[in-house]
């Protein structure tokens, strides 16, 4: 169904690995078609509570986009391109479900776009990063300059788009751009630990903090706390909040329907 990607479901885990190894994952229009497809089929499956996203191979989570493609760029390719593309990597923050980026390589220009829009983002010891477009002689057009500043700051966010240069695993957790820093080869059980974790939450009450914390990003802070207070309301009169208040008090593990 898929040729430049691998789609897999372990329900309720679902796991997307960008399947360009030779071409170091890097991001085409083709490979943009696919994951629309894929994330609109993600979000359709109630089974799925986690989406994994990595790279093939163990040199690249996603090293940028085709060259080739870029070089044929004009003003209305441009355009059309980085505005799909933004699309495109939207649908991961309006998901319903958290979705975790498993960073295994270089994550560079595109790739570092797709990992920001994830929700969580864990990195092996190996990886590198950055928004290296400058060098081309363009800037990023898939999200880096808007979603680095709010996630890293933006002094931090200029300096890496201004000087296109890469940092390391270590380096981008200690200015929050990734959540964890792991081994190369304990990264895929740390990222399904995570994963467990969220889990183990009311499916609902994920689904809303995901949205409260998403919407703090774009609106003012009075504004985010009216919709945080709506979506605690919302919690509230859920099933999975009496099951989890009557866990509580009964010193139980909760069980969580989703309704």
């Amino acid at each position: 169904m898929y040729q430049l990607l691998k789609y897999e479901k372990e329900a309720p885990l679902a796991f997307i690995t960008v399947n360009r190894p030779e071409v170091m994952n890097a991001l085409s229009n083709a490979l943009t078609e696919e994951f629309a497809q894929v994330f609109a089929e993600v979000e359709k499956d109630e089974e799925i509570r986690v989406l994994i996203i990595t790279g093939a191979g163990e040199k690249a989570f996603m090293a940028g986009a085709d060259i080739k493609e870029v070089q044929e760029r004009d003003f209305i390719l441009g355009r059309k391109q980085t505005k799909r593309r933004q699309e495109v990597f939207n649908m991961l923050p309006e998901m319903h479900i958290p979705v975790i980026a498993a960073i295994n390589g270089f994550a560079l220009g595109a790739g570092l776009e797709m990992a920001i829009a994830c929700t969580l983002r864990i990195a092996s010891s190996n990886a590198k990063m950055g928004s290296p477009e400058v060098n081309l002689g363009i800037i990023p057009g898939d999200g880096a300059t808007q979603r680095l500043p709010r996630l890293i700051g933006f002094g931090r966010a200029m300096e890496m788009v201004l000087t296109g240069g890469m940092i390391d695993a270590e380096e981008a957790y200690r200015i929050g751009l990734v959540n964890k820093v792991v081994a190369p080869e304990n990264l895929m059980e740390e990222v399904k630990k995570m994963a467990k974790v969220l889990i183990s939450k009311s499916p609902l009450a994920i689904q809303y903090a995901k949205e409260a914390v998403n919407r703090s990003l774009e609106v003012g802070l009075y504004e985010g706390m009216a919709h945080e207070s709506y979506l605690h309301a919302l919690a509230c009169a859920t099933e999975d909040k009496k099951e989890g208040v009557a866990a509580f008090l009964e010193k139980r593990k909760p069980v969580y329907q989703g309704k």
